[in-house]
């Protein structure tokens, strides 16, 4: 399917189960590379992205099985390969994440330079900072070569709080021999749910969850049967969908706090949900009304490595913006073209002042008006969805690959849900 049709103006309502987070599916799908015994994972999201690791786990000599919708299997007898294939390198950011499971295997990798969304630089000197401290040499050409007669425990700080380097790092470092210490580490729910898949290998690693982590080498790991997280970004887009179409919506399987940073910058522009037990409810009919800061002035929502405000929702929480009373200042700190993506909610008919790269001005409410539009990457992707299901009349969206590279069965689920939405 290439397009989304969607007619706008109707509000969500129902019950719908959190898929599996896609960003700790994909290291640790890497990850069952460190072992040669049999490795289940759960709840994996059925998305574009888990099937392209999926067949760079396979090219390496790895076997993938599925046991039942979202359980799989992997198994790594044998590792036939070190070099990553250029056409899978190139479908997926995530393809970098093989480096430190491969050096620590075989002691041997090449790669490509990875592809994935186009969101601004996104720089890996921070892998290859880390990876070369562990003992690893780097050649930089037309590949990226990796080689290392043995990995080495360090004492590294890590120049920036990379989630796929401190992934990488993480699984290079627990089967280097002695003790590794990562300070500066990043530390979102997909960084802790590695970490833990590891310690249910024989990893043992020390301070999951902080940004410093103590990890002491061991000789080999084993199997596990290991359960992913929920989805907390999939979760804040459904939650933005709610609200923006005034529907009332009860999503399962959720993990609370990984909605605490979220719920801090919703409740900026008015919206709360409730919480029981693994369940969260977005109330229907919602007063949107931005709340301001301490004498009223203008507040502002940024994001940040965690425990900061997620900027995969910024996309999602700009649109929404749109549809609540107020101005509100978005400021996205960590990708220089995540907001380019607002000129075509302008063109729709919302209020934005996109001042630079990074900040936008967003003054609400508006009606948007349905337009076609294109998907220029995951989450700005779903952002449109949500602009198009709360405007008035109807919207196609293109190159909607890119948005099932992150977004699992969205068409089927937004419309068990009451959306008028198609896929063509």
């Amino acid at each position: 399917m290439n397009q989304y049709v969607i007619e706008g103006g109707y509000p969500i309502k129902g019950t719908l189960k959190a898929s599996g987070n896609k960003n700790a599916a994909l290291p640790c799908i890497a990850a069952a590379l460190l072992t040669s015994e049999p490795v289940i994972l759960r709840n994996i999201p059925d998305i574009e992205d888990v099937q392209v690791m999926l067949d760079v786990f396979r090219s390496l000599g790895g076997e993938a099985k599925a046991l039942e919708p979202n359980v799989w299997q992997l198994h790594t007898r044998n590792i036939v390969s070190s070099e990553i294939p250029l056409e899978l390198a190139q479908k997926i950011r995530a393809s970098i994440l093989f480096a430190g499971p491969l050096l620590s295997r075989t002691g041997r990798v090449v790669m490509p330079p990875p592809g994935g969304d186009v969101i601004g630089r996104r720089r890996l000197d921070t892998h290859f900072l880390a990876l070369t401290e562990l003992g690893a040499q780097v050649d930089i050409s037309e590949t990226f070569n990796f080689s290392s007669p043995g990995l080495k425990g360090a004492d590294i700080f890590l120049d920036e709080a990379s989630v796929t380097a401190t992934e990488n790092a993480v699984m290079a470092a627990v089967l280097a021999q002695g003790q590794t210490i990562f300070t500066n580490a990043a530390s979102e729910p997909h960084v802790q749910d590695l970490c833990r898949m590891l310690c249910a290998m024989g990893a043992s690693i020390q301070g999951i969850g902080s940004n410093i982590l103590h990890i002491s080498g061991v000789k080999q790991l084993s199997g596990c049967d290991f359960t992913i997280g929920a989805d907390f970004m999939e979760v804040g887009s459904f939650i933005g969908l709610a609200a923006a179409t005034r529907g009332e919506l009860i999503i399962e399987g959720i993990r609370r706090e990984d909605l605490r940073p979220a719920k801090i910058s919703f409740g900026k522009l008015g919206i709360t949900w409730n919480h029981e037990g693994n369940q969260v409810h977005v109330p229907g009919n919602q007063d949107l009304e931005v709340n301001h800061d301490l004498g009223g002035m203008i507040p502002k929502i940024d994001d940040a490595p965690w425990p900061g405000f997620p900027p995969d929702l910024t996309s999602v929480i700009t649109v929404v913006a749109t549809q609540v009373k107020g101005t509100v200042l978005i400021h996205e700190k960590m990708f220089e073209s995540r907001m380019f993506f607002v000129d075509k909610l302008i063109a729709m008919g919302a209020r934005i002042v996109l001042c630079d790269p990074h900040r936008a001005v967003v003054s609400g409410p508006t009606r948007l008006q349905g337009s076609e539009l294109q998907s220029p990457d995951i989450r700005a992707g779903m952002a449109m969805v949500v602009a198009a299901m709360c405007a008035e009349g109807n919207s196609v969206i293109n190159n909607v690959y890119q948005i099932e590279r992150g977004y699992e069965n969205l068409v089927a689920r937004i419309y068990a849900l009451g959306g008028r939405i198609r896929a063509l």
